[in-house]
């Protein structure tokens, strides 16, 4: 992943614009990362992924629910945001 200062990002705009359709720009402020810049090819496979996961659980969780087993929300959706990460 390629990085860029909070400045450098600002004034090499156009520039960025080219990095991130090869690969995601992290953007630096006071040497920590702040935030990553996608390609929307990217950005909408992310979304993508995260539907398919919101459903297999949605899925799972109706058939552990048949079965007795059930689950919070919290948990359910920090299991899915943890796989999200990953």
């Amino acid at each position: 992943m390629h990085t860029l200062t909070a400045n450098e990002a600002k004034t090499q705009f156009g520039d960025m614009l080219l990095k991130v359709q090869r690969e995601p720009v992290q953007i630096n402020r006071n040497g920590k990362p702040v935030a990553v810049v996608v390609s929307v090819k990217d950005y909408q496979q992310l979304e993508a992924m995260k539907l398919q996961l919101l459903q297999a659980k949605i899925q799972r969780g109706r058939s552990e629910s048949d079965a007795g087993l059930t689950v919070d929300g919290d948990t359910f959706f920090n299991d899915l945001m943890e796989q999200y990460k990953e």
